[in-house]
């Protein structure tokens, strides 16, 4: 038996697990259970908003103008439609009254106005059929999400000789709250079923494919009691659910195929199944675990941006990557000792072999290395046409329109939607959509009146209302040209920020809040962009020991979102199949999606970029052939990581079906990039361009390579060399020696040490020495063969 195997060797953690397993599942099914009691209801704790920056000059501004004057700042809108009628009937006025009436004797309403009260031109339709009430419901939001629920039924429909419909902020992110959990529940029913065959398919036995949906579940269960805990000390977006569902299948299916794989081979090695576990942990659970710390890393980053919408997916992201790492470390093999044999329970697939006919095993994996051939053959050819392909589908980006999300996030059908919509089209200047300057300190109606004409001067302005005075403070209504958040009204606020005036003025309105979104989003992004580089680059040096290695995983994590970009502005905004996809297209991209979709598919490919190199490190290490290190490890991981991406891409085109815009743009955006690193990334331009780079791939100066020798981590780490191996290891040297540049017959030679004893089947974390060990008897000091033979290799290159 391998060292690698040695019972002898099981660490305190392994120990821990492997020793009492029906301890570790109790433990487990009772933190479940509290999990499930603490996290109930979270999603009605929840926004759905965020999107601003809560120390921008916009978000002050709005505050001071809903203390001082409720009724500059309305968020809901009653829109009254006559039918046929003009809304200065007299039968439609005295309904419209009532209303009204009705509205401001309401707990917690304030600030009621209507046109019938003011005359306001704004609030009457071009067409005379259709006028606005406008009110403020007062509270946080789940104040104003529990008064809209009490009075909407009272008001929404029918009454009297008018038809009333609801709309404004509230009224849409209660409605895109609502729309939102009934689609996650959707997603989860589409998902979990296919999940749950797409996994029978990879692993053949029912029980083994229950064991990643058991993992996914005990992490997105355990991550909705942590974001309940949060609700409690800050905002939580109800976005961020739909993340944990998506990372707490995917993350949770990767590692379990990862580790239930190895476990496998262990098994059918002739391991008892504790020795198995313990081998599994050592090798596949360490790749587990640095791969969660990759993954996490990339969420984390979005803690640094102010907008809470963005930091409560880094909440979600972070706590369900490392529960399903903890489960899939503590919980699967647990389950796997107590299992054993019988993981290989129930092979559906028998069903379907009686049909054929006998044919001649093959390899697994052998078609991935064929291709790794033929693409480090050319390599040039694939390295620069793959690149050129991924750049030509990025470039869309270039011209994205950021903007703010409304409620046009919501299907054509939502009643809030619809009320925004007939606003938008039919009412002069669309009610709400101005900007507001808010003007404190002490001053004359003459300095007002002076303001407002040089307000009114400003190229983008239309009209300007007011000013409305309360003591010291007083406010204007700017109107400017085109839409609220178009280009105009953007220069418009950095016009009305730069005019002087003999009083403090500060902006708010829709524009201005998309502008201070994009400055905080501006300002944070370095910072971001630095702590993923660095310590991503940290991580694989740690990982591979190599300088190139990690600038090489950056790069091309990073091309590979190219085309996930591209697509995001080809069809979200660009309205590009939007009546297939169901939705409508504000012309824009909401301001922190794009930051949030790199965040997460960037942490995503690191996680299939940590399973490949591992593999590859680790028979680099074994042989010291380059070029046979890479064609294996795509060899042995290129179906993994396929499987992984597939199953993953299935679950976040199940978040994408989703009616809220936003949502849909998230889920189908990152499983065309999860699918595009898997099958395009990882299968041709990394083995291109590790072929391009060659021996030089792996080199580090000498302070960095005692550095990782004493600090780096992989997961095919063997034991220490025992004292007698010296003879072994000056063998193997020898043998590496005298390979020269017979390329063919040293991989001809690896192939056969490799895979003697061991199924051909094997996944990522097969450890490559184990089968000639076992099968040869030489079970010693592999340590030192395989270093004396990579060094070997080296200093003849």
């Amino acid at each position: 038996m391998t060292e690698v195997n040695d019972p002898s060797r099981v660490g305190g953690w392994t120990r821990l697990v492997t020793a009492r397993p029906r301890l570790a599942l109790l433990a487990g099914l009772v933190l479940t259970v509290l999990a499930v009691l603490a996290g109930s209801g979270v999603a009605d704790r929840m926004g759905s908003g965020g999107w601003e920056d809560p120390d921008a000059e916009s978000t002050y501004a709005t505050r001071a103008l809903e203390e001082a004057f409720p009724h500059s700042q309305p968020n809901l809108l009653l829109l009254v439609d006559a039918g046929g009628a003009s809304v200065d009937d007299p039968a439609v006025a005295a309904e419209a009254a009532r209303l009204t009436e009705r509205l401001a004797g309401e707990p917690g309403i304030t600030g009621v106005g209507s046109y019938w009260q003011t005359r306001s031109p704004a609030l009457r339709a071009e067409d005379g059929h259709e006028a606005l009430i406008a009110a403020r419901i007062t509270g946080d939001e789940t104040t104003m999400n529990e008064t809209l629920e009490r009075i909407a039924p009272t008001f929404r429909g029918e009454q009297g000789v008018v038809e009333v419909g609801i709309g404004g902020p509230v009224a849409v992110r209660h409605e895109m709250q609502t729309i939102i959990q009934e689609d996650l529940l959707r997603a989860e029913l589409i998902a979990l079923p296919v999940t749950l065959v797409l996994l029978v398919m990879v692993f053949g036995s029912a029980v083994a494919a229950l064991l990643p949906l058991g993992i996914g579940i005990v992490a997105i269960l355990g991550t909705n009691a942590v974001l309940r805990g949060l609700t409690e000390i800050t905002d939580v977006s109800v976005f961020a659910m739909n993340l944990t569902t998506a990372l707490g299948l995917g993350l949770a299916i990767d590692y379990a195929l990862f580790i239930v794989r190895r476990f496998r081979e262990e098994l059918s090695s002739g391991a008892d199944p504790r020795t198995a576990v313990g081998t599994t942990l050592r090798t596949a659970g360490r790749t587990v675990l640095f791969s969660a710390l990759t993954v996490a890393v990339s969420l984390a980053a979005m803690l640094l941006f102010p907008q809470y919408f963005l930091r409560s997916f880094a909440y979600a992201g972070i706590a369900v990557v490392l529960l399903a790492a903890a489960a899939a470390l503590i919980l699967l093999p647990a389950a796997l000792v107590l299992l054993g044999h019988r993981v290989d329970a129930y092979d559906l697939r028998r069903l379907f072999r009686r049909r054929r006919a006998a044919r001649p095993k093959r390899e697994e994996g052998a078609a991935w290395g064929r291709a790794a051939t033929v693409v480090m053959r050319r390599a040039p050819f694939f390295a620069l046409g793959t690149t050129a392909v991924l750049i030509l589908l990025g470039l869309p980006f270039l011209g994205v329109k950021f903007g703010t999300a409304d409620d046009r996030q919501l299907p054509a059908t939502a009643e809030s939607h619809a009320v925004q919509q007939h606003i938008r089209d039919g009412f002069p200047g669309s009610p709400g959509g101005g900007l507001e300057v808010l003007a404190e300190g002490p001053a004359t109606q003459a300095q007002y009146a002076a303001y407002k004409e040089r307000v009114a001067a400003l190229p983008e302005v239309v009209r300007v209302d007011g000013p409305l005075v309360e003591g010291d403070t007083a406010y204007f209504t700017v109107l400017p040209e085109g839409e609220a958040v178009d280009d105009p009204a953007q220069d418009l606020v950095g016009d009305l920020r730069a005019l002087e005036a003999p009083f403090d003025t500060k902006v708010t309105g829709a524009a201005a809040v998309l502008v201070d979104s994009k400055d905080a989003i501006a300002e944070q992004l370095p910072a971001a962009a630095v702590f993923i580089v660095v310590v991503t680059l940290l991580l694989v040096f740690l990982l591979t020991g190599s300088v190139l290695i990690p600038v090489q995983a950056v790069v091309l994590n990073a091309l590979s979102l190219t085309a996930m970009f591209g697509a995001v502005v080809w069809v979200f905004q660009d309205g590009h199949l939007s009546g297939l996809l169901g939705f409508t297209t504000p012309g824009n991209i909401e301001t922190t999606l794009p930051v949030l979709m790199f965040c997460v598919a960037f942490g995503l490919s690191m996680d299939y970029g940590v399973f490949l190199l591992s593999r590859v490190k680790e028979e680099y290490d074994r042989s010291g052939d380059h070029e046979r290190a890479v064609r294996h490890g795509l060899q042995r991981t290129g179906g993994l990581i396929t499987a992984a991406a597939v199953i993953l891409a299935v679950v976040m085109v199940a978040i994408g079906t989703s009616r809220v815009t936003n949502t849909k743009m998230l889920g189908l955006g990152i499983a065309l990039a999860v699918l595009m690193d898997a099958m395009i990334v990882r299968s041709l331009l990394v083995p291109s361009v590790m072929r391009l780079t060659g021996r030089a791939t792996w080199w580090a100066p000498g302070p960095l390579r005692r550095f990782h020798t004493r600090f780096g981590l992989s997961e095919g780490e063997s034991a220490p060399a025992q004292a007698g191996s010296a003879t072994t290891a000056a063998t193997a040297a020898t043998t590496a020696t005298t390979g020269g540049g017979a390329e063919d017959g040293q991989g001809e030679h690896a192939d056969t040490r490799t895979d003697a004893g061991t199924d051909a089947g094997t996944d990522a974390g097969t450890d490559a020495g184990t089968g000639t060990d076992a099968g040869t008897g030489t079970g010693t000091g592999e340590g030192a063969r395989a270093g004396a033979a990579r060094d070997a290799v080296r200093s003849r290159g």
